[in-house]
């Protein structure tokens, strides 16, 4: 009898852990989709993500080390499962292009830029990113150039000082070139 009732009550448990975690998904989904494919402009597709860049991200968040206002209010009460959950969740999800327009000129003229500056040794040759490395492959295009721009221009908290180093004094033009080629690779 004791293990009918440890087990039904560890099946409550998981139900109502599941359903925290979909009430969750459908709170991020309505900016980045549910399934992960924002259609947002410039809110960053989730699905395909590394699930320790998505870990990574949401704990800095949480802790208040990246700062992003629109987050901070709905990261800051997740616990240490929920953002696991989550990060499972949307790097399950397959990623799609965004639909915008790559141009096909910067395109292969951000080949040999990325390729100048190795893009490919940390977010692999496809772009699909490892570890505590995003995928850039699929991301929107307009959240990928802002998001290089800022990390630059030292204006984004919490980033990765290696990548940051990897573009400083990279023009505009350059970046949007290397964006319009790591999306569609």
């Amino acid at each position: 009898m004791v293990i009918l009732a440890t087990a039904a009550c560890s099946t409550a448990a998981w139900a109502q852990e599941r359903a925290d975690v979909a009430a969750l998904v459908k709170v991020c989904g309505a900016c980045h989709g549910e399934d992960g494919n924002s259609t947002v402009p410039n809110t960053p597709s989730l699905a395909g993500q590394p699930e320790f860049f998505l870990l990574n991200q949401l704990i800095l968040m949480r802790e208040g080390v990246r700062r992003i206002d629109v987050m901070t209010a709905l990261v800051k009460p997740l616990s240490d499962d929920q953002i696991t959950a989550l990060a499972r969740h949307f790097a399950e999800q397959a990623p799609r292009a965004s639909g915008e327009a790559v141009d096909m000129t910067l395109k292969e003229r951000g080949a040999g830029l990325s390729a100048k500056l190795r893009c490919a040794s940390c977010h692999r040759p496809d772009f699909s990113g490892q570890d505590q490395m995003p995928r850039l492959a699929m991301q929107r295009l307009d959240y990928l150039i802002a998001s290089m721009k800022a990390l630059r221009d030292n204006q984004r908290s919490g980033a990765d000082t290696l990548m940051t180093a990897a573009i400083t004094g990279v023009s505009d033009a350059d970046l949007i070139a290397i964006a319009h080629h790591v999306v569609a690779p």
